[in-house]
């Protein structure tokens, strides 16, 4: 007999959600990660991990493919970071691109270190990294190959880093977002705060699972001439990870009440501009923050994203419960229309 699985948070939350207007939904039992959502007129719609039959297929997949997504961003006169794409070796030789690791190190130096380097098709943070030399760079653009045949190294650009969520021309929820981090207490070492953090994540039923492999996290240390078995002082806080991504244990702020209206008006645009009726458009301010008018601001558009997760931000409170469970409520009534 197969043991009972959790169902990923939105499977759930469809199924919570599917009677209250009259829809049924039949789940793939054994991981949960599919389903088919059945209204009374006789419409059928599917649902994969965080992916629903909300945004047309093509405008979907031109959004996951960071690359071309910046293309048209920027050809819509969107800010975007200086950046360019190199390919994995035997992709390079397969397309007749010289664009390889040689090439890339040649291009960061050009853009001047640090850089960020990312793969271009994964998602929820997975493989961003900061590169501040050129043996970093290789090690990383050799990281990113094993999970991705194309690699993005960008310029750097701190700042505060925003995730807003678009559903049919309406922000439903903005957060900042704070990379993985720990707080000294005197006495604990940071490999105990951060089990202490998942136990946390357990406790809150947030499902976050924190890769204590994760070669980022002891390279962030390094450089910070730290390692798990340091202890901070108390009230230090030091951060573990260079991306924001609430999936790799990051946390949250709530702007949802505060983004300014301008702000407000680049996710909508954005949303519609490429094509999509829900995404999470994320957005870098490296002057100012999101509740100040753009204007007075510096910032970019890190990406935009046609399926975003919110199973993390859910669990951060009451008021974000609620304004999940309105949207995908709305979200289920938009779908049972007939095309």
């Amino acid at each position: 007999m197969k043991n009972k699985r959790q169902f990923p948070y939105l499977t759930n939350l469809i199924k919570k959600l599917a009677p209250k207007i009259g829809a049924r939904v039949i789940v793939e039992p054994e991981w949960g990660v599919v389903a088919q959502i059945i209204y009374p007129n006789g419409v059928v719609r599917s649902l994969r991990y965080y992916s629903i039959d909300l945004n047309h297929i093509a405008s979907a997949d031109v959004a996951k493919d960071k690359d071309y997504a910046k293309f048209f961003m920027q050809k819509l006169g969107y800010p975007i970071a200086e950046g360019k794409t190199f390919f994995k070796d035997s992709w390079a030789k397969a397309i007749k691109s010289k664009r390889t690791i040689l090439s890339g190190i040649k291009y960061a130096k050009s853009l001047g270190y640090p850089v960020i380097v990312k793969p271009n098709s994964q998602s929820q943070g997975s493989g961003v990294s900061v590169a501040f030399n050129d043996k970093e760079i290789r090690s990383k653009l050799l990281e990113v190959f094993k999970s991705d045949k194309i690699a993005i190294i960008e310029r750097y650009l701190p700042g505060n880093d925003y995730r807003v969520v678009v559903l049919d021309g309406e922000v439903i929820s903005a957060y900042e977002r704070i990379p993985l981090s720990v707080i000294g207490d005197g006495k604990s070492s940071i490999f105990l705060l951060l089990k202490q953090k998942q136990k946390d994540f357990i406790l809150n039923k947030r499902d976050t699972r924190i890769d204590f492999s994760d070669k980022r996290i002891k390279d962030k240390l390094n450089k910070q001439n730290l390692n798990f078995k340091s202890v901070l002082e108390k009230g230090h806080q030091v951060f573990l990870l260079d991306n924001a991504n609430l999936s790799t244990g990051g946390d949250s702020i709530d702007v949802t009440n505060t983004i300014h209206k301008e702000f407000q008006k680049i996710a909508v645009n954005l949303t519609r501009d490429m094509g999509l009726r829900m995404a999470g458009v994320d957005i870098m301010v490296t002057k100012g923050d999101i509740t100040k008018n753009p204007k007075n601001c510096s910032y970019f558009i890190i990406e935009i994203n046609a399926a975003p997760g919110l199973d993390h931000y859910v669990t951060t409170g009451k008021a974000q419960k609620k304004i999940v469970e309105a949207m995908y409520l709305k979200v289920l009534k938009a779908l049972g229309k007939k095309d």
